[in-house]
């Protein structure tokens, strides 16, 4: 039986509390033990036992943090994002999957409150984000080892901090590392009106790069062009316009875009490599339709085209902490100078968690979803 996030009765709760005590303590300081008390814990996390459909296997309990020693971080999450990558993790047919039980989240940023003997990097009261996935960002606090934070600084908007460290560091790397791109060169995407597709946007607008946005049709499309524009977007089309011969007439004002950007695959991806220039690059980093890309043997062939794949996990492997504080600092100068922004969020206590599940899984909602504490 499941009262108030914990399950009663000693028969009911043995089981699973050895099986969370046990993952907990071989993890070390990284994660919070679950509590043992019968009394209800102050700290509370949105937890899944196995994979499957988040809404029915994330359930909210208690759990007690560890003491702060050596090189312990003790953090009070203030608000953390329901990603895809979220999603896709919970279900498990992600490219990481971190150890079961778990804690939901990647992303997010918390506040200092204290620090063990050895750290050096941190002190009470600053901000951080996680410096990899898997760190479980869904709980009202916890204990994690120095090395998996980075310290962000706190002169940004809260949503901006939240939603720092994945889609607009997704976005920022695939603009700079594919393709050579001058001002006024041109950028193809579609889920234009994702949280990469936005951060896109804005990060090409900030270097002068004209984008062309590709969304799905929708009943509000208007309303959605008008955003997008918003943010800087030159052109937003939906899939169904960038089929049409009239879609040409676009070139006669940009060049034809060297890269494009692809969120989607199947019929999506395919109409991206059609407009791509000669010696051009598609770069793959989701698969919203669950559909292999398609490219024509003519396209890759008379056009010289390029496939590549990004993940933002694997560019946090083949490169320092540094460099990805560098470009922390990067996006935040941007957010200073107001040219890039949080997306459309809708906050969300994490007591109804439930709530933001269910509508980041809904098609043609724009708002990405942030569990407050």
């Amino acid at each position: 039986m499941l009262v108030s996030g914990r399950l009663t009765g000693a028969r009911a709760r043995a089981p699973l509390h050895a099986s969370l005590l046990e993952t907990w303590r071989r993890r070390g300081r990284t994660a919070s033990s679950y509590s043992a008390s019968s009394e209800p814990s102050k700290v509370r996390a949105l937890i899944y036992g196995n994979h499957g459909d988040p809404a029915k296997v994330i359930q909210l309990k208690n759990l007690e943090l560890t003491a702060v020693e050596g090189s312990d971080v003790h953090v009070r999450m203030l608000a953390a994002p329901v990603n895809p990558s979220d999603i896709n993790m919970i279900q498990g047919n992600y490219g990481l999957l971190p150890k079961l039980p778990a804690v939901g989240g990647n992303e997010g940023v918390g506040q200092v409150v204290a620090v063990g003997s050895s750290v050096s990097r941190l002190k009470p009261g600053d901000w951080v984000i996680p410096a990899s996935a898997g760190l479980g960002t869904w709980r009202t606090e916890a204990v994690f080892s120095e090395e998996t934070l980075i310290g962000i600084p706190k002169d940004i908007p809260l949503q901006s901090a939240a939603t720092l460290g994945v889609n607009p560091c997704t976005a920022y790397r695939m603009l700079v590392d594919f393709e050579q791109l001058q001002p006024g060169d041109s950028v193809i995407q579609n889920a234009s009106n994702s949280g990469v597709g936005q951060a896109v946007i804005q990060i090409a607008s900030a270097l002068r790069l004209k984008t062309i946005n590709v969304v799905r049709d929708r009943p509000d499309i208007q309303k959605l062009t008008d955003r997008l524009k918003n943010l800087g977007a030159d052109y937003v089309l939906t899939e169904e316009e960038l089929r049409i011969p009239e879609t040409k007439n676009i070139f006669k004002d940009l060049p034809l875009p060297r890269l494009a950007l692809n969120c989607v695959g199947g019929k999506s991806s395919t109409e991206l490599l059609r407009h791509l220039a000669p010696g051009g690059t598609m770069v793959t980093y989701g698969g919203m339709a669950k559909q292999p890309v398609t490219a024509s043997v003519s396209l890759l062939i008379f056009k010289d085209l390029r496939l590549r794949g990004f993940w933002l996990s694997q560019w946090k492997k083949n490169h320092s902490s540094d460099e990805f504080k560098e470009l922390i600092l990067t996006l935040c100068d941007f957010i200073r100078q107001g040219q890039l922004t949080a997306p459309a969020c809708s906050e969300v206590p994490l007591q109804d968690y439930q709530q933001a599940l269910e509508a980041s899984m809904k098609p043609f909602v724009s708002a990405k979803q942030i569990l407050t504490m």
